[in-house]
């Protein structure tokens, strides 16, 4: 990635979701209002234990994120935790956007960062399986997937999704049109 591409990358991120950094489960308690979670089987279930279900698993992420992106690119930002600051290689179709210190402790071995990928891809129905099944299994973790203006963002993690919408308008139609999907528990989690 570019440093110009680096730069308009984190421009969008701070234009829409300026009152967190890009890790997905610190999304949420500043971005209520435009959060919804989908859980990825039926009563809640977080793991899936045959093709069947991971039939499931995929068919909830993927309808969700086909009615967010279908026709348009997207941003795949994918993390790679680390206790080193220095940048660790990855894919090569993922450029390098920025590292994050998550935790900082005086104690260096102790010290957390977050290296962030970015890769554009359009989106195509299906064009995910491989990654999202991995987040289903908790092979990966940290994925966000988002428009290339970054005003949705797409959380997958293993047993569900977190998903930020524009406005809680939009965040209520997505929530009614999959009220199956969503978690009994009054907070929604």
């Amino acid at each position: 990635m570019s440093g110009n591409a680096q730069t308009a990358v984190t421009e969008l991120w701070q234009q829409y979701w300026p009152a967190c950094p890009p890790v997905g489960y610190k999304l949420r308690d500043p971005y209520r209002d435009l959060w919804v979670r989908f859980h990825s089987l039926p009563e809640s279930k977080r793991y899936a234990q045959d093709e069947n279900e991971y039939a499931v698993v995929l068919e909830r992420y993927i309808t969700v994120l086909d009615e967010l992106f279908a026709g348009g690119d997207v941003y795949v930002i994918i993390p790679v935790w680390a206790t080193e600051a220095e940048v660790p290689p990855f894919q090569p179709d993922a450029g390098y956007w920025q590292t994050l210190l998550v935790e900082d402790d005086p104690d260096p071995e102790f010290r957390t960062y977050c290296h962030l990928f970015v890769a554009r891809r359009p989106w195509r129905y299906g064009c995910l399986d491989e990654l999202l099944r991995d987040i289903a299994d908790d092979k990966v973790a940290g994925v966000l997937i988002t428009d290339t203006q970054m005003r949705r963002i797409h959380h997958p993690y293993d047993g569900g999704a977190d998903v930020f919408l524009a406005t809680s308008e939009e965040r209520d139609r997505t929530r009614d049109r999959h009220a199956d999907w969503l978690s009994r528990h009054p907070s929604g989690l």
